[in-house]
């Protein structure tokens, strides 16, 4: 039995974390909240309480915190790491410090393999049809530390890492037109929509892992991409909300995610429209 640990179950990792259980793997699944540790258990989940707060790596805490990341990561082949940078606001942590510090701990473990969750964020905003052979170039600073991520974890050759970067997730109690909604003088009404389900989240990881393509950088969005006012309008219509109102006055960034790669190399069907 494949056994795999899952770094952060939160809106994608719960429910992958299930999924595999249904197909038979072992999973070890990590929370930053001792509330969800009976949750995750009562699912089948080993549940680990691990929360990477580099400020207090040093304290008792921190000797703690190193006693469970090497429990979590213990007889595992296979490593999940899906947590976000968390970098709006007044929060200043350091993603790629967080991995860094991670990194040895991989290293010292059963490990063989990592997928890593980043975002077609590392890509920025350019106006162009973009694939994995497209150069990083992020605008925004959690954008800026996944992409250095990235690259820690592909350098490294105690095991073999695959990339995978999502576009906007998409859910049955997740789309953005909740807060778009009524509002008015939304910019970017011409540029198209790069989503993705999380059904088809979960759907690749599982393609990946039963198809052991490591090694690899996928760029993970449906292929549908209608412009934003156009989706967006669609979508308030369906839920009987407040139309969104965009303005023209500015030309639209055109960029569009290929997903080619996710279909023709790793043969994967997208099941659903975001």
């Amino acid at each position: 039995m494949t056994k795999i640990s899952i770094l952060g179950c939160g809106w994608l990792g719960f429910p992958l974390a299930k999924a595999m259980i249904a197909k038979d793997f072992s999973v070890k699944g990590s929370t930053t909240t001792s509330e969800k540790i009976a949750l995750l258990e009562e699912s089948g989940i080993n549940p680990f309480l691990i929360n990477i707060n580099l400020n207090e790596v040093n304290s008792l805490f921190g000797k703690s915190l190193s006693l469970e990341i090497d429990s979590f990561l213990n007889e595992s082949s296979i490593l999940i790491i899906d947590i976000p940078p968390k970098l709006r606001g007044d929060n200043t942590e350091s993603f790629v410090d967080k991995i860094a510090f991670l990194i040895p701990f991989i290293e010292e473990s059963t490990i063989e393999k990592v997928l890593f969750i980043s975002s077609t964020s590392v890509y920025g905003e350019n106006n162009v049809l973009v694939t994995e052979e497209t150069k990083t170039n992020a605008d925004s600073e959690s954008g800026k530390q996944l992409a250095i991520s990235e690259i820690l974890l592909l350098r490294n050759t105690n095991f073999k890492t695959t990339i995978l970067r999502f576009g906007g997730l998409i859910g049955e109690d997740r789309n953005p037109i909740k807060f778009l909604a009524g509002k008015e003088n939304i910019e970017n009404p011409e540029a198209p929509i790069n989503f993705i389900h999380l059904e088809d989240c979960i759907g690749i990881i599982l393609k990946i892992i039963e198809s052991n393509s490591w090694d690899q950088i996928y760029n993970a969005v449906a292929p549908f991409h209608p412009s934003r006012e156009e989706y967006y309008t669609q979508k308030a219509r369906e839920q009987n909300l407040a139309l969104p109102k965009f303005i023209h006055e500015k030309e639209s960034t055109k960029k569009i995610i290929s997903s080619a790669k996710i279909e023709n190399v790793l043969h994967y069907t997208f099941a659903k429209k975001p």
